[in-house]
């Protein structure tokens, strides 16, 4: 055996792993910061922030509330960058784990991305988090909300003022 076949082997072995990698990184989407957020709707919505708040100590980030002074959503901080959004069940949402959400630095590209790849992708819009936001579904049916935070959105200001 000469010198030129373990050359060959390992060459041949730096440029698949290069090549691997390369593939690897592109089926990532772009600007993906990780899950921003869990959400669940609850009949039991006082029970669930005593629970998340006092039991678990996740402080209140933000809340939105009707005319009427309800609570439509809330967000909780369970770490800087991940809330648990809790929002009170009724005849048009059902109780349960609803969707998670995945902070991402450019809705529209993500978007793009995804359509490329085949799926089914509605136009982002503004939602009452604050965020740029599109959903997409998973082959089970859980829904993924993919969402951009502005500088002025509630959610993006709490993991600013995170201590």
């Amino acid at each position: 055996m000469t010198l030129r076949t373990p050359f060959v082997f390992l060459l041949g072995l730096v440029v698949g792993l290069a090549m691997r990698t390369g593939v690897a990184q592109d089926r990532r989407l772009p600007g993906n910061n990780g899950v921003n957020h869990l959400a669940f709707a609850t009949p039991k919505y006082a029970e669930m922030m005593q629970f998340y708040t006092q039991t678990l100590g996740f402080p209140e980030a933000f809340s939105n509330k009707n005319a009427e002074g309800q609570p439509t959503l809330t967000y909780l901080h369970a770490s800087r960058t991940t809330f648990i959004e809790l929002m009170p069940a009724g005849p048009n949402r059902s109780a349960g784990f609803t969707h998670f959400g995945i902070h991402v630095d450019d809705v529209q590209a993500v978007a793009a991305r995804l359509r490329e790849r085949g799926l089914q992708v509605g136009t982002p819009r503004i939602i009452g988090s604050g965020s740029l936001t599109v959903g997409v579904t998973d082959p089970d049916g859980n829904r993924l909300e993919l969402s951009e935070l502005p500088p002025d959105a509630p959610a993006r200001k709490a993991m600013d003022a995170w201590k």
